[in-house]
């Protein structure tokens, strides 16, 4: 548990439910995602490593290849590490600094106040 710890964070509360998202950087798809997994931030390998606390950890993968910086739901972490892991992709911890508590809320509003536009990797999932 020590490793999510250090992972950048947000608490989210609406009405009476409280729930804290961990941020990672991963190249896994969509289809892949915890149902309660939130992309904030959509762009390539090379684009998201800038973000990482460790960015060669990503530097295997193509640098044109897409990646994300996602929030993912505590309770689903295990979960979600599972599928991503499985298929081959990576969960990668993003800076503290570079990614910090106020990075995630601005990001999350952007996200929350954006229009909703179907996500093509889940519309080839289904």
């Amino acid at each position: 548990m020590r490793a999510t710890a250090l992972t950048p964070h947000i608490t989210v509360a609406i009405g009476q439910q409280v729930r804290q998202y961990h941020a990672y950087i991963t190249t896994a798809p969509a289809a892949l995602d915890a149902p309660a997994t939130m992309t904030l931030y959509r762009s390539t390998v090379t684009d998201l490593a800038g973000f990482a606390s460790h960015p060669e950890a990503l530097g295997s993968r193509r640098s044109t290849a897409s990646a994300r910086l996602v929030v993912v739901d505590v309770m689903e972490l295990a979960w979600q590490r599972a599928r991503c892991t499985e298929a081959g992709h990576q969960l990668t911890t993003p800076d503290e600094v570079l990614v910090s508590l106020s990075t995630l809320q601005l990001w999350l509003w952007q996200r929350l106040k954006a229009p909703l536009v179907p996500d093509p990797d889940l519309a080839r999932a289904s």
